[in-house]
């Protein structure tokens, strides 16, 4: 039962980073852009997350807690830049 959750929640998660690619690349705006590259980082994460569960290795959970903060600090960043012009003051 959990290798058919497993690979069901595989299939659901991949879709929906292969849509906010997509959303990523056609975005008619750039505040589009930066929600679907947020997006994509958390499908990443959850991605990871499955993956780690599937061969019980903890080291896939690190590297999803790396990527989320990364992509929290790359997140405020581009939007401090939409908003202002400038990231650093």
């Amino acid at each position: 039962m959990l290798n058919f959750a497993l690979t069901l929640a595989f299939a659901l998660v991949a879709t929906a980073f292969a849509m906010s690619f997509f959303r990523l690349i056609k975005g008619p705006s750039a505040p589009d852009r930066i929600l679907a590259l947020d997006t994509l980082y958390i499908n990443a994460i959850a991605l990871l997350v499955l993956f780690g569960i599937q061969l019980a290795s903890p080291l896939y959970f690190e590297a999803a807690l790396l990527i989320a903060l990364m992509g929290f600090v790359g997140t405020v960043a581009l939007a401090k830049f939409l908003l202002r012009g400038d990231i650093i003051e």
